[in-house]
């Protein structure tokens, strides 16, 4: 072969990645990754402002005077104060056009964490519920499903049952509380042999009933949990001063922290919860606060999680209920905007390094390229390898449901 066959062969060669089978061997190396494992929800409860996070319009009426600062994503910006953020944006994809239609904070939390709008005849499970339903047990000995800073509507287990409803904790600064025996290990022993004496009697001619309220499997998940060396995960006093220090000195801060270390071992999903977005009045001075918090929180566990190569197996969620009104009240704040709001997505082999969709500062205009919370969950699920179509029965109705009655964002999976 000549130099210059040599050269056009090489030339054909590259562009065969432009053809179909160029196409399809693209996409058969990236369905060939592992699936995601884990979901981090960074949950901001009350419904943050895009503005004043992850979609500034500096400059415009609307935007109060909110800066925008440039990230490592070339045309990518973020509001100011994200700083450490912005550093991780190559890690983060956005999406700015999400839209909703809950703008009631309740109904907007159930939205946002089941993936459906409350309905009076079945209670949905959470994301969080779901993953730890359709994931393999694995060997956590600790609850799979943990919600840390709980806010006013906690993750539950719905119609799959109170066994996937969130363990709830409250700042991981230490040991776990309650969980230790608080008698002589001898003591201990004939306490459990007595419930078991007590339980054998109750049981009769009620087995049935027993077993279903899953009371001796809720005892012996508790005893094994009591003993267990994982139990270590949710004392972020054990990681070194510099490290704590990066996640920062706040309870939120500390339930990140402490959301990596419980991934690590084998839970399947973590909900750390920053509260107070609710940003009525006073806005931007509420938002600078909160974001002294997110910003520094947020940078540190993409880099913990990066640097431990867990990232690609966790998908990290970040986001509220709702956003904030464009138009500032009379009094400095913001008011529920299911409109148009944003969220942040990274990890579990979600492409990265996107905002999707865009919004009118002024909010004349519909979103561009709107997507829906149902689109988010099926996004997610197809990223942890589960199949958003997959039904499970709802057992008081009956009723065949969904994982997810959304479709997954192709932009950003596969």
């Amino acid at each position: 072969m000549t130099s210059l066959d040599r050269r056009a062969f090489l030339s054909l060669a590259g562009l065969s990645w432009l053809t179909p089978v160029g196409r399809l061997l693209a996409q058969q190396s990236e369905s060939s990754r592992e699936p995601a494992r884990s979901v981090i929800l960074l949950w901001l409860a009350g419904g943050p402002s895009q503005l004043e996070t992850f979609d500034p319009h500096a400059g415009t009426s609307f935007a109060g005077g909110t800066k925008a600062i440039e990230t490592a994503v070339k045309g990518i910006q973020l509001s100011s104060g994200f700083e450490q953020l912005a550093d991780q944006m190559g890690s983060v994809s956005l999406i700015r056009s999400m839209i909703s239609k809950e703008g009631d904070h309740e109904r907007g939390t159930y939205m946002l964490k089941t993936g459906y709008r409350p309905d009076p005849t079945v209670v949905h499970p959470s994301i969080g519920a779901v993953c730890c339903h359709e994931l393999p047990v694995g060997t956590t000995d600790i609850p799979r499903h943990i919600s840390i800073l709980t806010g006013q509507w906690p993750s539950r287990g719905g119609f799959l049952g109170g066994e996937f409803d969130a363990f709830q904790i409250d700042d991981p600064k230490g040991k776990l509380p309650d969980v230790a025996s608080q008698v002589a290990a001898v003591r201990d022993q004939r306490r459990v042999l007595d419930l078991d004496v007590v339980d054998r009697a109750f049981s009769l001619r009620r087995k049935a009933r027993v077993d279903a309220t899953l009371h001796r499997e809720t005892i012996a998940s508790a005893r094994t949990m009591m003993t267990s060396e994982q139990l270590k995960a949710f004392d972020v006093s054990q990681e070194p001063a510099n490290l704590r220090a990066e996640y920062g000195d706040s309870p939120f801060g500390r339930g990140c922290l402490a959301a990596r270390r419980l991934i690590e071992v084998g839970v399947r999903c973590v909900e750390v919860t920053l509260n107070g977005w609710d940003s009525h009045v006073n806005n931007h001075e509420i938002h600078r606060k909160l974001v002294k918090q997110l910003d520094p929180a947020f940078a540190a566990l993409l880099r913990d999680l990066r640097a431990r190569k867990l990232l690609d197996r966790t998908v990290v969620l970040c986001c509220g209920e709702f956003g904030r009104t464009p138009k500032i009240n009379p009094f400095g704040g913001r008011d529920h905007w299911p409109t148009g709001f944003s969220l942040a997505l990274a990890g579990g082999g979600i492409r990265s390094g996107v905002a999707i969709g865009e919004t009118d500062p002024e909010a004349v205009k519909d979103p561009v390229d709107p997507t829906t919370v149902q689109d988010v969950h099926a996004t997610i699920l197809t990223a942890l390898g589960l199949n958003p179509l997959k039904e499970n029965v709802a057992p008081l109705t009956g009723r065949p449901m969904k994982l997810s009655e959304g479709r997954a964002i192709r932009s950003l999976i596969g």
